[in-house]
């Protein structure tokens, strides 16, 4: 969900729709959401929810520490779990160097050992509250700039990626971190020819150098940063090829189709499907969805 579905709405409207949506569905769903604190918070940012937005991870780290981090997130989980949401997109895994960097003011900005005992105390205390996380931007968004509106090129070797940017997913790896996103970020040293979210190699690096076996998503396909390296429009297509298990789409119907149609091709076998759902099922089960 985003910002604009909580405009004009309060808790009981927001706990009511999405209770209707569990209800006719024949598989209870997961209802996602960025409320990382800071400059990304799609909830708190309305009073009828909170009456202050939470705060950053390093503003939080300032005042208190790790432990006001944990508390927070504590806070964070009773207020979304309120209103039936059962995932939250965070922790902001990136290791970032400089403060003028676009991804600076999400992360942790400690480094990336810190960032990884930071990531991974709060996977813990995330799923001892039973709230679904979300590590991003794999495989490390660094000093890169906003794929929202344009296409990110990162040229660092990968030795800098095992060194650095790795460690904290490995670490939220190590502490049961159910879900992964995917930047669109072209990462040369991985695959140089497309986004991280569309290639089957940085995948395939999460899976088998990481040793990941949760739920890989992608970052919105919307994104600027993929219609260049789009074949036919399909995009959606592309993700699933590539490993993903989930997309976050701000297209659903269209991408939806696309998968389908692909599926009914036979461009996507079913196996690959099953893959993915097994996957799926299996999270709603650990975290009493299903």
């Amino acid at each position: 969900m985003f910002g604009r579905d909580f405009e004009n709405e309060t808790k009981d409207s927001i706990l009511k729709e999405i209770t209707n949506c569990q209800n006719a569905s024949k598989t209870k769903m997961f209802f996602g959401v960025d409320e990382e604190g800071g400059t990304v918070v799609r909830v708190s940012n309305y009073k009828a929810f909170r009456s202050s937005k939470f705060q950053s991870p390093q503003e939080i780290w300032n005042r208190g520490q790790l432990p006001a981090i944990l508390e927070d997130s504590k806070e964070k989980t009773d207020l979304l779990q309120s209103i039936g949401l059962n995932m939250n997109l965070t922790p902001v895994a990136d290791v970032p160097t400089k403060s003028s960097s676009f991804i600076y003011k999400r992360s942790y900005g400690r480094g990336a050992e810190k960032t990884a005992i930071y990531v991974s105390e709060l996977i813990e205390t995330m799923n001892s509250d039973n709230m679904i996380s979300t590590m991003k931007h794999f495989p490390g968004y660094g000093d890169n700039v906003d794929t929202h509106t344009g296409i990110a090129i990162d040229t660092r070797s990968y030795e800098t990626f095992e060194k650095s940017d790795f460690l904290p997913f490995k670490s939220g790896i190590e502490a049961d971190g159910p879900t992964i996103l995917v930047s669109h970020n072209v990462v040369n040293s991985m695959d140089k020819n497309l986004p991280a979210s569309l290639s089957k190699n940085v995948h395939d690096i999460l899976r088998t150098d990481l040793g990941f076996s949760g739920i890989i998503m992608t970052d919105d396909l919307a994104m600027d940063a993929v219609k260049s390296y789009v074949e036919n429009g399909e995009a959606a297509v592309q993700a699933v090829l590539a490993g993903n298990d989930m997309i976050i789409s701000s297209d659903f119907v269209t991408q939806r189709n696309e998968v389908l149609n692909a599926v009914k091709q036979g461009k996507i076998s079913e196996d690959l499907i099953n893959t993915a759902v097994r996957r799926i099922l299996s999270c709603k089960l650990a975290y009493g969805i299903i």
